[in-house]
């Protein structure tokens, strides 16, 4: 109690301080943009305005040492893919944006001509992943896109080549129509949770 009493003393003196100064304009530095205020003294201070998002979990309970090992596992691989994940999405909404305007054919030559230049960089070491890191990687980006994989290729690649990619899959253990279903795997979704892949295009 007395840390959480710690942690709001110290965010109300924070903002009281932050009340107190007055804004002058905003500028970029390195790239972020950032607030410029001048305090009580007319020194200018540097206020971030976009801070990136720390998740905070409390501990894990698990019911079996099993269960604990298996999220242990699953976050091991999670760190491993995560990479792969996060330009996955960047790629996804970058060609989202890129192709609004495209009409079906274009935007499926667009896509493929994407996916040979990504093929290129990414077929090594993709192929080199487990089963369950496989896993992982596709329920990281359909969760965040909130889409199934089949879904996302047969949008931008066509009906047939999604099917085709759903039935070799399945050799895998995977369907991809089936999409990210919270609560289905809670060890998953717990992991899931403590990864940030979230991407806008400004």
């Amino acid at each position: 109690m007395k840390r959480i009493s710690c942690v709001l003393l110290l965010f109300y003196l924070c903002s009281a301080f932050l009340v107190a100064q007055t804004t002058i304009g905003k500028t970029t530095l390195n790239g972020q943009l950032v607030t410029l205020m001048l305090d009580d003294n007319g020194d200018t201070i540097l206020v971030a305005d976009d801070l990136m998002t720390v998740s905070l979990t409390s501990p894990r309970h698990f019911k079996s040492r099993e269960e604990y090992l298996r999220y242990r596992k699953y976050l091991r691989y999670a760190a491993i893919v995560y990479p792969y994940a996060k330009e996955a999405i960047i790629v996804f909404r970058q060609l989202e944006e890129q192709t609004a305007e495209m009409k079906k054919g274009k935007r499926k030559r667009y896509a493929k001509k994407l996916q040979k230049q990504l093929d290129d960089k990414f077929e090594k070491p993709l192929k080199n992943l487990t089963r369950t890191q496989g896993k992982i990687l596709v329920k990281m980006v359909e969760r965040e896109l909130d889409e199934s994989l089949h879904s996302l290729i047969k949008t931008y690649r066509g009906g047939m080549t999604a099917t085709y990619w759903n039935t070799l899959s399945k050799f895998w253990g995977y369907d991809l129509k089936e999409g990210y279903i919270e609560g289905k795997d809670p060890i998953l979704d717990a992991v899931l949770q403590d990864f940030n892949i979230s991407y806008r295009m400004n």
